[in-house]
C-alpha cells in the first residue's frame, strides 16, 4: 500500500515505521520533515507541507491507498486547535477530492464523550464534550462524518484515549515527583492505552474498518483514579499522594483536556477491528514503562 502520514510525532512516526517494516511504501509530512534525518533513516519519505496552509498540499503528490491525519496541535491553545484540527482538515478533504484513497484515518480523542457520571461510553453514544478544545475535536469529526455520508469520503475515526508510553508518562511523573493527588475520593475513572497499542490500532482500522465509522482505541480496563496511585504505590513502594486540596481541584477544572469520569469501551476495536492489545490494562503497560526508568 501507498501510505500518507500526515504528522509524523508520537503516534506517527513509530506508525511510520511500523508499516515500513511491513512493506509498506510511506511518505511522512510535516512542518519541518524534511530536517528530520530518522525519517529518512527509516525508509519514511519526508516531505515538508502544512495542513493549515492548503497551497503547500500540492506538493504532496499521491495517490495513496491509505491517508493517516494525526498531527499535531503542538499543545497549542483553542485557535491552534481549529486550525491545525478542523480548519486543517476540511483544507484535506478539499485536496483529496480529486485522488480519494481508499481509506482516511483521523485520530480523535476520546475527550469528545463529556459524561462524568461513571457510565460505560460506546462510539454510538452522544458526545458531549466538556471543553472548548474537545468540542473542536468534535466538530472536526461531524466534518468528516458529514463528508462520508453525502460525499462518499472514505473517513474513518478513531477516538483515542490517554495516550502514555516511552517518554510520556505523564501519571508515573506526577507520582514520582511527588505531585500526585487524589481527586476527592479518587473515584474518577482513567481510561488509558499505550502508545504502541494507538499504533496497533490505527493499523487494524485501516485494515478492517468501515468508512463512516467511529471506534474508540482504549484498554481493557478503565480504572478510578485511587486504584491506579494505589497501584503505583505498592508497585513502588512509595506512600499514597494525598488528597488535592479544594485550589487543586479548581486547577484541574480548568485544564484543557477537562475532567470527566466515564468507562470507554473497546468492544469494537476488538469485536469488528479483529485489534488484540499488547498491553490490555495498565499494569502490563506501566510495567513496561517502569522498566526503563
Amino acid at each position: 500500500m501507498r501510505v500518507l502520514i500526515i504528522g509524523c510525532g508520537y503516534i506517527g512516526f513509530p506508525l511510520a515505521t511500523e508499516l515500513v517494516r511491513q512493506g509498506h511504501e510511506v511518505t511522512g509530512v510535516g512542518r519541518h520533515a524534511t530536517a528530520r534525518p530518522e525519517l529518512a533513516e527509516a525508509g519514511i519519505r519526508p516531505l515538508d507541507a502544512d495542513v493549515t496552509q492548503p497551497e503547500t498540499l500540492s506538493k504532496i503528490g499521491g495517490p495513496f491507498d491509505w491517508v493517516v491525519n494525526c498531527v499535531s496541535s503542538s499543545q497549542g491553545g483553542l485557535d491552534d486547535y481549529r486550525n491545525v484540527y478542523l480548519d486543517g482538515t476540511r483544507n484535506l478533504i478539499s485536496w483529496l477530492t480529486t485522488q480519494p484513497p481508499a481509506k482516511f484515518l483521523y485520530t480523535s480523542s476520546t475527550g469528545v464523550y463529556g459524561q462524568d457520571n461513571g457510565s460505560v461510553v460506546k462510539e454510538d453514544h452522544p458526545t458531549e464534550p466538556a471543553t472548548e478544545t474537545a468540542q473542536v475535536l468534535a466538530a472536526t469529526e461531524q466534518l468528516l462524518l458529514s463528508a462520508a455520508r453525502e460525499r462518499k469520503f472514505p473517513a474513518i475515526i478513531l477516538r483515542v484515549a490517554g495516550i502514555y508510553g516511552p517518554a510520556r508518562t505523564f501519571q508515573l511523573s506526577q507520582f514520582l515527583e511527588n505531585r500526585a493527588r487524589v481527586e476527592g475520593r479518587g473515584e474518577r475513572h482513567l481510561n488509558m492505552i499505550h502508545r504502541d497499542d494507538v499504533v496497533g490500532s490505527i493499523i487494524a482500522a485501516l485494515r478492517n474498518g468501515r468508512p463512516g465509522e467511529v471506534y474508540n482505541a482504549v484498554d481493557d480496563e478503565p480504572v478510578q483514579q485511587v486504584h491506579f496511585l494505589r497501584w503505583l504505590s505498592e508497585t513502588l513502594g512509595k506512600w499514597m499522594p494525598p488528597a488535592a486540596t479544594p485550589e487543586e481541584l479548581a486547577d484541574l477544572a480548568k485544564r484543557k483536556r477537562g475532567v470527566t469520569n466515564k468507562k470507554v469501551s473497546n468492544r469494537r476495536l476488538k469485536m469488528e477491528l479483529g485489534y488484540q492489545l499488547k498491553f490490555p490494562t495498565f499494569r502490563q503497560g506501566y510495567t513496561a514503562e517502569i522498566r526503563r526508568l
